[in-house]
């Protein structure tokens, strides 16, 4: 994978990388095409964190005889990728619950200046 160019990208890349390696956690066969349309997002995407997964040893490759006498490719995560799996989804999960924390903020603030507005609105009838 191409080094991140900022936070925003490394965020998008480790939610990638977290929700490829869950798919292959569930479906070590699934193809990239299915893992991308499962995913909603290119294929070109899917094989590209695939080679990076694969090039710095999280997972690895195998082959299987798929039923209509081809070969078809296994992905299994190795223990350094179940570990880095690991990793990803702690600060997936710390940064989606400071996300949920905000969004409450901001509901409650929008709740306080409606009932505001509703008040005065009504005051001026």
């Amino acid at each position: 994978m191409p080094q991140p160019k900022n936070s925003e990208d490394i965020k998008f890349q480790d939610e990638l990388r977290l929700r490829v390696m869950r798919v292959l956690e569930e479906n070590p066969e699934a193809s990239q095409r299915q893992i991308a349309s499962e995913l909603n997002v290119s294929l070109g995407g899917v094989n590209y964190c695939l080679k990076a997964l694969v090039d710095r040893g999280l997972v690895k490759l195998g082959n299987f005889a798929k039923s209509d006498r081809k070969i078809g490719y296994a992905y299994f995560l190795t223990a350094e990728g179940v570990a880095e799996k690991a990793k990803i989804t702690a600060r997936f999960l710390k940064r989606k619950m400071a996300e949920y924390e905000q969004l409450l903020k901001e509901i409650e603030q929008l709740e306080s200046e409606m009932k505001s507005t509703d008040t005065a609105t009504l005051e001026n009838q």
